[in-house]
C-alpha cells in the first residue's frame, strides 16, 4: 500500500469473476437439462466449478485482508454499503415471489377453483415441521448475535461455541425442509400455489445453504485467528446475511404456511 497515495484497494486481475459467472451458466442450464430430460451431469459439474472457484475467490480476499493489508477502514466502509445494497437487491428479488403470490392467493382464478390453496391442493400444516423450522431459525439469529458479541469482546472460545451452534442449527433446519419436500402432497407443476411455493421457499433454502456456508468459513478464519475485535467484517457480513434469511423466513411462514393454509 505504501506504493499509492490514497487508501483504496485496486484490486488485482482475477480469473473468477469470469470463471464463476461460467459455473453458473453450466448451472443454469443443467438445471433445464435435468428438469425435460432428467438428466444432471451439467448441473452437477456447474456446481463442482462453482465450488473449487467459491474456495479460492474467498481464499484470496481472505490473504488480502488478513495478510496483504488491504482491507483499510475506508475500504470496509465501501464493503459495508455493498453488503446493505447486496441484501436490499435480496429484498427485491423476495418481494417479487411474495407479488406472485399474492397475486393469485387474494384473486383465485377459476382454473384453480377460484378458492386458496387450490382444489384437491393439501397444504403444509404450519404447526409442525414450519413452527419448528421458525423456532430453529429464531434461536440461530440469537447464536449468531452472541457469537458477535463475544468477538467484539475477545472472548475466543465463546465466539466458536457460538459459530458452531449457528451452522449446526442452519444445517438442521436444512435437513427439515428436505424432509418436508420428500412428504409433500404437491409438487412444482401443481398449479400456480406448487410453483410459488417451491420457489419462494426453495430459494429460501438455497440462501440458508449458502449463509451456513458463509459462516463455516467464517469460523474457519475466527479459528485461525484471522480476525479480531476491531477487524471481522467477514463475520459481520456473514450476521447479517443470516439476520436478512430469519427475517425473510417469518415473512414466508406468516403468509404462505400459516395465513394461506
Amino acid at each position: 500500500m505504501s506504493t499509492f497515495k490514497h487508501p483504496f484497494h485496486m484490486v488485482n486481475n482475477s480469473p473468477w469473476p469470469i470463471t464463476g459467472a461460467l459455473a453458473a451458466l453450466f448451472i443454469t442450464s443443467g438445471m433445464t437439462k435435468w428438469f425435460h430430460s432428467s438428466k444432471m451431469s451439467l448441473m452437477i459439474l456447474g456446481m463442482i466449478i462453482m465450488f473449487i472457484i467459491t474456495y479460492q475467490w474467498w481464499r484470496d480476499v481472505s490473504r488480502e485482508s488478513s495478510n496483504q493489508g488491504h482491507h483499510t477502514k475506508s475500504v470496509m466502509v465501501s464493503m459495508r454499503w455493498g453488503m446493505i445494497l447486496f441484501i436490499l437487491s435480496e429484498i427485491m428479488f423476495f418481494l417479487s415471489f411474495f407479488w406472485a403470490f399474492f397475486h393469485s392467493s387474494l384473486s383465485p382464478s377459476c382454473e384453480i377453483g377460484s378458492q386458496w390453496p387450490p382444489t384437491s391442493i393439501i397444504s403444509f400444516n404450519p404447526m409442525m415441521i414450519p413452527l419448528l423450522n421458525t423456532a430453529v431459525l429464531l434461536t440461530s439469529g440469537i447464536t449468531v448475535t452472541w457469537a458477535h458479541h463475544s468477538i467484539i469482546e475477545n472472548n475466543l472460545s465463546q465466539t466458536k461455541i457460538a459459530m458452531i451452534s449457528t451452522i449446526i442449527l442452519g444445517i438442521y433446519f436444512t435437513i427439515l425442509q428436505a424432509m418436508e419436500y420428500s412428504e409433500a402432497s404437491f409438487s412444482l407443476a401443481d398449479s400456480v400455489y406448487g410453483s410459488t411455493f417451491f420457489v419462494a421457499t426453495g430459494f429460501h433454502g438455497l440462501h440458508v445453504i449458502i449463509g451456513t456456508s458463509f459462516l463455516a468459513v467464517s469460523t474457519i478464519r475466527i479459528w485461525n485467528l484471522k480476525m479480531s475485535p476491531q477487524h471481522h467484517f467477514g463475520f459481520e457480513a456473514a450476521a447479517w446475511y443470516w439476520h436478512f434469511v430469519d427475517v425473510v423466513w417469518l415473512f414466508l411462514y406468516s403468509t404462505i404456511y400459516w395465513w394461506a393454509s
